[in-house]
């Protein structure tokens, strides 16, 4: 049985959630950037300061550690002072993070380095959370669409990261790349004046709140709908981490140029934001269960593809449909979160699952490149199957058991 929480917003109410949709959705835009700035040049600037060649791409694993760390904290800042207030510290902690990575490259510190990227994590903590910030105030399909809209701003932060990144490169004389990481400072600055535009929405009549202090979160936690819900989200995120950090190894183990391997993940990250155009209105017309169904059966699809060569259609083929299918699997995973609880049960909820999520995606970023060199390429697609099969199952079931629009 559905819950519902709110009674029906009046034309204001909706006219301010969707102008937070779209004030998020540039927000993310920007904020959004500083993550493929960080995995692109991590490993690089890496390979320069780091003095064990072994620890070249710590600095991408710091933040992953950082994005895992920083989720249940933002949580709590949000709570108590408001989802404002912290995304303003967000962008500010941001704006640091940049700077600190930019004078460890100057001072050449690789420690100095690892805290700018750990921090950029901590920053990207609050940025995931704008997703759930869209459904504040919103229900039904309304809902998932806002989700799916803010999405669309990763797909401008996937263009944003890269170039700026080729403008910026040799922005300061004989410090490579530290320009680019002053741009990532820029852009969270550039954010604040667009956050300052957030505003809370004001939800009123019968209905439209729950109860003071919601269920506790082992409560929430004890749901199975909840934890379905949790882990649709681990595996679709962490099954995509975990073959798009090996899979630019492997294509230049197997004999293709960085080049390749660069574009190969170009296409995937494009592949990953795109189809945020339609999933929301898919998950409005079928359900978000199905489509969430449906992305994880692509994240299958696409193990299959690799293991069936090694030719660069087939690195890359793989790389587009794990693209689409984390789209599907991530999105209507965190619209099946946003239905599981109340609103003063939104802070303990989505902290528990982005906690879990991201959690997850730091493991998989660490434990991506051994298995690679350790068991190949073979085996870490041949770990995808099982995994998505033990979700696929329960969500194939519940989903079965719901109507074409929920």
């Amino acid at each position: 049985m559905e819950r519902t929480f709110r009674g029906t917003p009046t034309v204001p109410e909706r006219q301010a959630t969707s102008r937070n949709a779209w004030v998020l959705t540039a927000a993310q835009s920007l904020g959004g950037a500083s993550s493929p700035i960080i995995i692109s040049l991590g490993g690089l600037v890496g390979q320069q300061l780091a003095t064990d060649p072994a620890a070249a791409t710590l600095p991408v694993s710091m933040l992953n550690l950082g994005l895992a760390v920083g989720t249940l904290p933002a949580a709590v800042i949000m709570r108590q002072f408001g989802r404002r207030f912290g995304y303003l510290l967000g962008a500010a902690t941001g704006m640091i993070a940049g700077l600190v990575a930019t004078i460890g490259i100057v001072q050449s510190s690789f420690i100095v380095f690892c805290i700018g990227t750990f921090m950029a994590g901590l920053y990207s903590a609050y940025v995931q959370s704008y997703r759930f910030a869209a459904t504040d105030g919103i229900t039904g399909a309304d809902r998932d669409k806002a989700i799916s809209r803010v999405m669309v701003g990763g797909l401008i932060a996937a263009v944003i990261g890269p170039q700026l990144v080729i403008w910026t490169r040799d922005a300061l004389p004989g410090h490579a790349f530290a320009g680019s990481f002053l741009s990532q400072a820029a852009l969270a600055t550039l954010a604040i004046p667009i956050l300052l535009a957030l505003r809370p929405p004001q939800i009123a009549g019968p209905g439209s709140a729950g109860p003071t202090k919601g269920c506790p979160l082992s409560q929430i936690l004890a749901s199975p709908r909840y934890l379905l819900a949790v882990a649709t989200g681990v595996v679709s995120y962490g099954l995509m981490t975990f073959v798009m950090t090996a899979a630019p190894l492997a294509m230049v183990g197997h004999g293709h140029s960085v080049g390749s391997a660069a574009l190969g993940i170009q296409w995937h990250v494009l592949s990953m934001f795109a189809p945020s155009f339609v999933t929301g209105r898919l998950m409005a017309r079928f359900g978000k269960e199905r489509v969430a169904a449906v992305g994880l059966l692509m994240i299958g699809a696409s193990a299959l593809v690799a293991l069936g060569g090694l030719d660069i259609a087939h690195f890359w083929g793989s790389l587009i449909l794990l693209g689409i299918g984390w789209n599907f699997g991530f999105i209507g995973a965190t619209a099946m979160v946003a239905d599981c609880h109340s609103p003063s049960e939104r802070g303990k909820a989505q902290g528990a699952n982005d906690f879990m999520v991201f959690g997850t995606v730091a493991c998989a970023s660490f434990f991506a490149g051994s298995l690679l060199h350790t068991s190949g390429w073979t085996t870490v697609n041949w770990l995808v199957l099982p995994a998505v099969a033990f979700i696929l199952v329960p969500l194939v079931w519940r989903a079965a058991r719901l109507p074409k629009s929920n």
